[in-house]
């Protein structure tokens, strides 16, 4: 008696790229898709490189230096690679970086991308005023941009429709049955991430599964920890020693440059160095495994901070003076009035002008008070900002101080009636952070 042989079936169809891509889980439109994931096995760092070459089709080394001219540049080589490092999973995982953060499970790969996340943040808050190195970096990133989005259309070709329906129409692969007394491909754990448990600096224990031979479906021992007992964390003291040692960054960099540079560099400057010795001991605390999220919070205050520093008109400075000006004549006054911060008062009452005669002049504060008394019988056009404060005219019955941002007036003073025609006086008059008040002079 022959065995019965059976009927040979439809030919398979060839297994090109695009069908072992398509049987995997997700089929064709996996293929489509392509997702963005950071590469293992070929990372120098945190695999976001090699993940956009392997997605660009392009070698990874050409991201790695334009990255890093980025990040040298304007920062925002940092800003995209502790974002994607942060928010976008391995190739073999469906979990990124800020979830488990968020989970309280922290690590070193978590911590360095947030540090370089609020590096990148902190430089380029500093270089807005940078126009040549903003251009720079914008066109650098597009040119990268473009670069990749030509080699991944230059390299993708279109999937051939019939070929991925009959990959879809396919039936499964038959598996062989387990063999008896043999590792069986259902018992045994999932493999990848899952293979290694990873280690946190805090948050839950590792939690592993064991799996009994015998027992055909069901785990025979409880969860427990995958190995024995943790080990003893880091130091206690590392964090009070990073504090200590950014404030006192802070402080050296503030008092060098105090007396040279404007208040906003000078704040910049202590604040700049406060990060930096901030993101020196998270980094050295991961490796120590005693990270706190004190010392995170910290972190993205001082880069707050050193954004607002920047933010500060170069005018303002670290001397509270108080300067008056006081013209005897027209010829005696200025083109213009600069005080860095303090109170400045600009009297012009003691000039006389003629009906037809008109007087220019502009006045500048970078912090404090600007006063202006102006003659009692000249018509004065007056244009004021003021970037955060206040402006008082001699029209305002009110004295209260209404405190507002980006005020600008621009209006003409008529004199009092019965006062002769005493000429014109054209004022323009600029604080960054104060009050600007105008007055006419009392006879």
């Amino acid at each position: 008696m022959t065995d019965q042989q059976p009927a040979p079936g439809p030919p398979a169809p060839p297994r090109d790229h695009l069908s072992a891509a398509a049987a995997e889980p997700g089929g064709p439109e996996a293929v489509r898709e392509r997702k963005f994931r950071r590469d293992r096995r070929h990372r120098k760092l945190g695999g976001v490189c090699a993940g956009l070459g392997r997605q660009c089709d392009m070698d990874p080394v050409i991201f790695r230096i334009g990255l890093a001219v980025l990040a040298i540049t304007s920062g925002l080589g940092l800003v995209f690679y502790g974002f994607a490092w942060l928010f976008i999973p391995y190739d073999d995982e469906e979990e990124n970086e800020a979830r488990r953060l968020l989970t309280g499970r922290v690590d070193g790969h978590a911590l360095t991308a947030v540090l370089f996340a609020l590096v990148g943040c902190g430089v380029f808050l500093t270089l807005l005023n940078n126009s040549s190195a903003l251009t720079f970096a914008a066109v650098l990133a597009l040119l990268l941009a473009g670069a990749g989005y030509w080699s991944q259309q230059r390299g993708d070709p279109d999937p051939d429709p019939v070929a991925a329906q009959a990959v879809a129409d396919a039936p499964p692969e038959a598996m062989a049955p387990p063999v008896a007394g043999g590792p069986s491909w259902w018992r045994d754990p999932r493999k990848g991430p899952h293979d290694g448990v990873p280690k946190y600096f805090w948050g839950p224990d590792p939690i592993a599964v064991e799996y009994q031979p015998d027992a055909p479906h069901f785990p025979a021992g409880r969860r427990g920890p995958a190995s024995g007992p943790p080990g003893p964390r880091g130091p206690r003291w590392i964090g009070g020693w990073v504090f200590l040692a950014a404030v006192l960054a802070g402080c050296l960099g503030s008092t060098l440059t105090w007396e040279d540079q404007p208040l906003g560099t000078s704040l910049q400057t202590g604040f700049a160095c406060a990060l930096g010795v901030l993101g020196l001991g998270i980094a050295i605390s991961s490796f120590l495994g005693r990270t706190g999220a004190g010392s995170i919070i910290l972190a993205v205050i001082v880069a707050a901070l050193v954004a607002c520093s920047a933010a500060l008109p170069k005018t303002i400075t670290s001397d509270w003076i108080r300067t008056d000006w006081r013209p005897a004549a027209a010829a005696d006054v200025r083109p213009g009035y600069e005080l860095g911060t303090g109170v400045g008062t600009l009297d012009l009452s003691r000039i006389d002008l003629r009906k037809d005669q008109t007087l220019s002049t502009r006045a500048e504060v970078g912090a404090g008070r600007l006063k202006v008394i102006v003659p009692r019988d000249a018509e004065v056009k007056l244009r004021a900002e003021v970037g955060i404060g206040d402006i008082q005219l001699p029209s305002d019955t009110s004295q209260d101080v209404d405190i507002a941002p980006d005020k600008k007036k621009t209006t003409t003073l008529a004199p009092p009636k019965g006062t002769k025609d005493g000429g014109t006086v054209d004022l323009r008059l600029e604080v960054g952070i104060g009050q600007v008040e105008v007055a006419r002079a009392a006879s």
